[in-house]
């Protein structure tokens, strides 16, 4: 048996200034046949399992390429068609594969192609058209009839925070093998959930949901469900939630799994949709908070959803009420960043950070500051999985610890702060550049947790997103799209 593996993945915010060309992927992560020769990070880590499951069956491993991308605007066409093409071209040289495992995301746009991971796909199974091939998405996708019809296998990461990316990669590879070696045939349906709204997996009612997806895999044919939720910044028509459901050789059984799948989640939509208080709103309930830790989280500038995160709103209203004990980061400024390198630890100057990349950043906070610390090479956790910071710096002005950083990331672990040596046990309030991811990391040492509707790239307004291309036909644009 000889299986092909490969990742190509970005998350493509349409409302982002920050295109994502060759330099997004180089800061990502860039193999080119050897990312499992290198270090498990959390891009890379399916190519990881899926080697390590293959050799262990003593089957052939042919490894293209991994090239991965923080969040951004739309992926410049050359950069996507080089990387497409270098793939494909590795399997033509292998002869074709007998399984192909794609680690992708699902919301990949490029000028010029609406839908990449259905692009790739297609592509493979032009070159190998008896191919199992298996496709391990992110659940923020934008779930397209080509991926489906294309692709043998789809699985998504069923956490939100995405913790559980190892198990969906053990759970995707344990399919192919099965499909492969005659002991399944599936069959795949999708069902469209007419909806966009946010559903984090940490507390009921999602975290019974996943519970009981997980409980009914396995079960009377039923091989696999995925919900997809949607990237809601993502301008494409098939932008929302999708239910799919893979079933042992039975379409109409899959159809009628996806179907109960989407209700389910569709019932539970008032439960789920909230909204979240503005900056000041925000500040009130956190001054008002009785003792411990506060978090707040800047959700419109998170770098994992394509924002720039060197927005400075909620910072700058913090300073005005004149709050101290305060951490916060991370902050995106690699030219701060040099210039606390340049002056080294320990020195007092003037600094100019945030504000850069245009209106959605805010304006330019220009502060006194006194550089605690300075690091390289540092990590932080996402579930189990390393993620790079690059180049980071504390600095220190009157009672506020900001966390800069060189390399655009949003904020997933306490050890963001930690490591810099910012005791958050010691802090009234950290601020954290991230929409929902944070709360794996930070949920268990808070004492309150506060989403905050803060202005950005990807404000928490489903209803009002300025889409283009996607019709306005979804909850809660329309309470009952079925109707």
């Amino acid at each position: 048996m000889k299986l092909f593996i490969a990742g190509l993945s970005t998350e493509t915010n349409s409302f982002s200034p920050m295109p994502t060309g060759m330099a997004s992927f180089e800061e990502g992560s860039i193999h080119h046949g050897d990312a499992t020769k290198d270090a498990q990070m959390y891009w890379t880590a399916p190519l990881h399992i899926w080697r390590a499951a293959a050799e262990e069956k003593g089957w052939e491993v042919v490894e293209s390429l991994s090239a991965h991308a923080q969040p951004g605007g739309p992926t410049v066409k050359a950069v996507y068609e080089g990387f497409r093409d270098e793939i494909i071209a590795d399997l033509r040289a292998a002869g074709g594969a007998d399984i192909i495992l794609l680690a992708l995301h699902g919301a990949m746009i490029a000028d010029g192609y609406d839908d990449c991971e259905g692009d790739l796909i297609a592509h493979c199974r032009a070159v190998a058209p008896d191919a199992v091939i298996g496709g391990l998405l992110d659940p923020h996708s934008n779930l397209t009839d080509k991926m489906m019809t294309q692709a043998t296998l789809l699985v998504a990461f069923k956490e939100y925070p995405h913790v559980d990316v190892p198990e969906r990669a053990a759970d995707l590879f344990r399919l192919a093998a099965d499909t492969a070696e005659g002991r399944i045939a599936p069959v795949m349906r999708d069902w469209d959930c007419r909806m966009i709204i946010a559903m984090p997996t940490t507390k009921p009612p999602m975290s019974d949901f996943v519970a009981g997806m997980l409980a009914d895999e396995g079960k009377d044919g039923l091989l696999s469900l995925s919900l997809i939720h949607g990237f809601p910044w993502s301008d494409h028509p098939r932008t929302g939630t999708r239910a799919i459901a893979i079933c042992d050789g039975d379409p109409g059984q899959a159809e009628a799994q996806a179907e109960r799948l989407g209700k389910k989640i569709f019932d539970l939509r008032h439960d789920l949709h909230r909204a979240r208080p503005d900056i000041d709103t925000a500040l009130d309930m956190a001054q008002a908070a009785p003792e411990g830790l506060v978090v707040l989280a800047d959700m419109s500038d998170n770098a994992g959803g394509g924002a720039p995160s060197d927005a400075t709103f909620l910072l700058r209203a913090m300073i005005e009420r004149g709050l101290t004990s305060v951490a916060t980061g991370l902050f995106w400024d690699p030219i701060a960043v040099r210039i606390c390198k340049e002056a080294g630890e320990g020195a007092t100057l003037n600094l100019r950070i945030g504000g850069k990349c245009g209106p959605m950043s805010g304006d330019p906070l220009d502060l006194t500051v006194t550089v605690r610390k300075i690091a390289s090479g540092l990590t932080q956790r996402f579930g189990k999985l390393p993620a790079p910071m690059g180049d980071t710096v504390w600095i220190e002005a009157d009672g506020i610890d900001i966390v800069l950083n060189d390399l655009r990331s949003q904020t997933f672990h306490p050890e963001a702060f930690e490591q810099m040596g910012i005791d958050l046990g010691q802090r009234r309030y950290v601020c954290v550049k991230s929409s929902n991811h944070y709360e794996a990391g930070f949920n268990p040492i808070a004492a309150q947790v506060i989403g905050v509707a803060t202005p950005g790239a990807i404000t928490p307004d489903f209803a009002n997103i300025p889409y283009k291309k996607r019709a306005k036909t979804y909850f809660p644009v329309v309470e009952d799209p079925f109707a």
